[in-house]
């Protein structure tokens, strides 16, 4: 793995930032790919956040043919019977953990950073932030799921045990399907996990209805 901090694209705040949103992107997106919903979200124009959008690395991903495309881990199929690609996961555990680390440095506590993803991003921001050791502002999940939800209970972190966490689904979602959302989210709540579930009647997209709930919970978990 490169000891280099990924490319990111930023938004909002950037003067006086007291509070940072690092978000991940889906399968063979990029960074820009939710760019525009922050001034969508509508926060208060003294809030103080910075948006963090980080590119994932280009790798082959073998469900879409081997083809190269930026991706957070390699996806050999979707549902039960399918491997899953358990260090390309912790790579990018290590990358996020690693953006975390610098929103600190340049002066935002962990308490006040909430981790986002959309997809296969969510899918990473639930694996990192639910064993993160250091209490986050909230996790967000965006049409996605646990993975490796077998390791969760032994390594999930005890600082976040009450984390905030946002999730939703789109009911006639064709990519991912609702199911594996629905499932997580009664995996996490079967765990004790806090989990504000939403669920839409769209396909793997965002909706303005789920850009409004997540405004408000934003607002919520970040005291803005």
């Amino acid at each position: 793995m490169s000891d280099e901090i990924l490319d990111c694209v930023e938004a909002g705040a950037r003067d006086d930032v007291r509070a940072s949103v690092v978000w991940l992107h889906g399968l063979g997106a990029d960074g820009h790919d939710f760019e525009a919903i922050v001034p969508e979200l509508h926060l208060p124009r003294d809030a103080g956040v910075r948006f963090v959008f980080p590119h994932a690395p280009v790798r082959p991903i073998t469900i879409n043919g081997g083809m190269s495309m930026r991706g957070w881990y390699d996806l050999y199929g979707l549902g039960p019977g399918f491997p899953q690609d358990a260090d390309g996961i912790a790579e990018s555990r290590n990358r996020v953990e690693a953006l975390l680390a610098r929103e600190q440095e340049r002066g935002v506590p962990a308490g006040r950073i909430v981790l986002a993803g959309f997809s296969q991003g969510g899918a990473v921001a639930l694996h990192t932030g639910l064993r993160y050791p250091q209490r986050l502002a909230g996790l967000l999940a965006l049409s996605t799921y646990v993975p490796l939800h077998d390791t969760l209970d032994a390594e999930r972190s005890e600082a976040n045990a009450d984390l905030p966490i946002f999730m939703a689904h789109g009911r006639m979602d064709p990519v991912l399907p609702f199911e594996m959302g629905s499932r997580s989210h009664e995996l996490l709540a079967n765990l004790g996990y806090t989990v504000e579930w939403h669920e839409y009647p769209m396909q793997h997209q965002v909706c303005i209805e789920e850009i409004q709930a997540v405004a408000t919970w934003l607002k919520r978990v970040l005291d803005l």
